[in-house]
């Protein structure tokens, strides 16, 4: 048990208490290389590993989340053991650096919220998060036709100023119909994936360094699909987002389903912390 030698309790996911998952964890290492551990409870059980208070404990934590390298290392050694938990047995993922001062304040976790933790685990057995992000390239600067002022010798009769104004007139212009386009695009994506899907969530757009390039992220969803149905999914999101859509589609997955833990009951209990949902996952 951690919390008497300078560690505390880092907490990746809550899972189906089943022999494949004791099997899963028994080389696994976690966080800074710790080694990872299985604690049950009420039917179900934690997957955890003793980390370093001095490093996790709510202050120095709260710095070290500022730390883009520190965070990557984390995030990336996180995921790990949830993709290899949900490999083998139907898992919540819980948020990237949720903090307990010890096992026995994860037992009471377990305790308090087991039936809860037990109806969403059956719910999400046999599905996986698909993760569909929507991108819309800028329409060229200079939406108007040299003829009608945009070109760089103007139009014959307008003022340098009148040709500069109808230009931008012109762009903008060109910039709502993309957008227009764009949302009837993502609607007919949407509806391909919902026919698949049994639940969805809207994320946040992605903008700056995150969108990953010059296009604009329009759409950042998240669709839990049966496994079973993977297949007719991508093949029906490939097909909305296809030839003559304004809108190119990157799908990302199959994943643990992080955004369907969301309501997982985790908060009020003593010295739980975390990051964000949405940004603690890989997608």
């Amino acid at each position: 048990m951690t919390g008497g030698s300078g560690e505390v309790t880092y907490l990746y996911a809550v899972a189906d208490d089943a022999p494949a998952l004791r099997e899963t964890v028994r080389d696994l290492r976690g966080v800074g290389g710790a080694p990872v551990r299985v604690l049950s409870g009420e039917g179900v059980a934690a997957v955890v590993s003793g980390v370093p208070a001095a490093e996790f404990e709510e202050r120095p934590l709260a710095a070290h989340l500022e730390d883009l390298t520190w965070l990557e290392a984390v995030a990336r050694a996180h995921h790990g053991v949830v993709d290899a938990v949900a490999a083998r047995v139907t898992v919540l993922p819980l948020r990237l650096a949720t903090i307990y001062r010890d096992d026995a304040g994860v037992g009471a976790l377990l305790d308090a919220s087991g039936a809860a933790f037990r109806s969403r685990l059956a719910r999400l057995a046999g599905h996986v998060e698909w993760g569909v992000k929507l991108y819309l390239d800028a329409p060229p600067a200079g939406g108007a036709t040299e003829d009608e002022g945009g070109g760089s010798g103007g139009a014959p009769g307008l003022s340098p100023g009148r040709a500069y104004l109808r230009s931008r007139r012109n762009e903008r212009t060109a910039r709502d119909e993309a957008h227009r386009a764009a949302a009837d695009a993502a609607r007919r994506v949407d509806e391909a994936a919902l026919a698949y899907a049994v639940d969805h969530v809207r994320h946040r757009v992605q903008q700056g360094p995150l969108a990953g390039g010059p296009a604009e992220n329009v759409g950042n969803d998240a669709y839990l699909v049966p496994s079973g149905r993977a297949d007719a999914f991508l093949a029906a999101v490939r097909e909305a987002a296809g030839s003559g859509s304004p809108v190119r589609a990157e799908i990302t997955g199959p994943w643990a389903p992080y955004s369907f833990a969301a309501d997982v009951p985790e908060a009020g209990v003593p010295g739980s912390g975390g990051t964000d949902r949405e940004e603690a996952a890989p997608r």
